[in-house]
This record gives structure tokens, C-alpha cells and sequence, in this order.
């Protein structure tokens, strides 16, 4: 199906005003990896790009979440994958801010969990979705959603007890 100019353009600003919400998303689902993240992100937005013609523009932003969960397990899986570990930089101040720390706990300790179980903790406690986005996002049911993040919380909550206080659900 040919693309007409009026969709290029409908997709050209869904980017600019969707892509750093997806590129957030990517980085909680790849523990932090900021380049994955963004190359995740750009093979969901190319996935997109393809089916955009068949994209209904009530669902774009769950069916470009979905692309971007399922290019995030696909990374994981890859043969391919690089193997080196992501580390953040050195800030250029001297002083930590808290928020920097925050961000920097929470990717250490999501990234403790396996990639669907983290999914569904993202989605549905970091992004605030409800149970049957996050299920669409997923590509499963509402009862594997409601499993796989209560499982999470319990396994956060169990495995950095000092943490506890971050997963109140």
C-alpha cells in the first residue's frame, strides 16, 4: 500500500511528539542501555512506519508501545547482541542529584528481573498504564499482566528490602 504525503505527515508528528516517551520506555526495558534503547526504539518506529497504513490513529500509541516491547525481548534474545555492559558517565558536577541517583536505582534494580516480568512492571508502575494496555502492549492476557507484575513487586520487594518503599503498589 503507497503511502499518501497526508500520512507521511501524520507519522512524522507522532514521532516528534511521541519518540522520547518510547525512548524512555526502551531505556526501563533495556536496564538502562541508552543506545539500545534508541536503536529499540528506531526498529519499532521502522515496524511502524510499515503497518502505518493499517494503524487505526485511536490505537497508534499502544500499537507503537507494543512494537517497541516486542523489539526490546527481541534485542534481548538476538544472537547478535553486543555483550559489552552499558555504564552511565561520570557527571560533569560534583555533587550526585538525587533524581540522577533515583533514575540510576531504579534501572539497577529493574534490571534484575527478566525482560517480560520488567515489561510488565514499566508499563504498568512506571508508565501508570492499566492492566488491559499493558496487555495489549504485551501481547498477552490481563491475568498474565496481573501475574507478572504482582510477581515483580514481590520479587523487588523481597530481593532490596531497603528499597520497599519504591514498590508500593
Amino acid at each position: 500500500m503507497k503511502q499518501t504525503p497526508e500520512r507521511d505527515q501524520e507519522f512524522t508528528e507522532f514521532v516528534s511528539t511521541r519518540r522520547a516517551q518510547l525512548v524512555r520506555v526502551a531505556v526501563l526495558l533495556l536496564s538502562g542501555d541508552r543506545a539500545g534503547a534508541e536503536d529499540v526504539v528506531q526498529t519499532a518506529l521502522t515496524r511502524l512506519y510499515l503497518a502505518w497504513p493499517r494503524v487505526r490513529l485511536t490505537s497508534v500509541d499502544a500499537y507503537a508501545r507494543r512494537c517497541v516491547v516486542n523489539a526490546a525481548i527481541d534485542d534481548r534474545r538476538s544472537v547478535f547482541r553486543r555483550r559489552e555492559q552499558v555504564h552511565a558517565e561520570v557527571p560533569d558536577i560534583t555533587a550526585v542529584e538525587a533524581s540522577y541517583t533515583d533514575h540510576t536505582t531504579l534501572l539497577a534494580l529493574l534490571a534484575t528481573l527478566p525482560a517480560r516480568m520488567r515489561a510488565a512492571v514499566v508499563l504498568r508502575y512506571v508508565e501508570g498504564l492499566d492492566v488491559a494496555t499493558t496487555a495489549e502492549a504485551l501481547g498477552c492476557s490481563e491475568g498474565t499482566v496481573r501475574s507478572q507484575s504482582t510477581r515483580g513487586l514481590e520479587r523487588l520487594r523481597a530481593d532490596f528490602p531497603q528499597h520497599a518503599h519504591r514498590f508500593a503498589s
